[in-house]
């Protein structure tokens, strides 16, 4: 299963979801990073630094730190919010399902539209 770090606005109900699909999933809060007005490129960083994807649905910032490559990281999961917790992590572990390796992949994971 992945290893991710959730962005301190990822959804809680989510990670506890993708948890007991068997994924190893470190917070913000977990690792004492939260209320601490961390950049985006420190937040990636340590994701990387962690060997762990990151979880955000801050999209456009993350976005534009991949295209530049301002960091090097073991991949981003960008999501957009979706109130149902639940399969918004099934739709993550679809993802990257199969998948053995995330370094320096952008997956993008969308709310469905009905």
């Amino acid at each position: 299963m992945a290893r991710f770090y959730s962005n301190e606005n990822f959804p809680i109900q989510t990670v506890r979801e993708l948890r007991r699909l068997h994924h190893d999933v470190l917070t913000s809060q977990d690792a004492g990073n939260a209320n601490r007005s961390v950049s985006d490129e420190e937040v990636l960083h340590y994701a990387a630094s962690e060997r762990r994807a990151l979880l955000t649905q801050n999209r456009l910032h993350f976005l534009r730190l991949h295209q530049r490559k301002a960091v090097a990281h073991a991949g981003i999961v960008l999501c957009t919010y979706d109130p149902d917790f639940h399969r918004l992590a099934g739709r993550v572990h679809d993802e990257v399902a199969g998948r053995d390796v995330l370094d320096g992949l952008l997956l993008r994971v969308y709310r469905p539209n009905h």
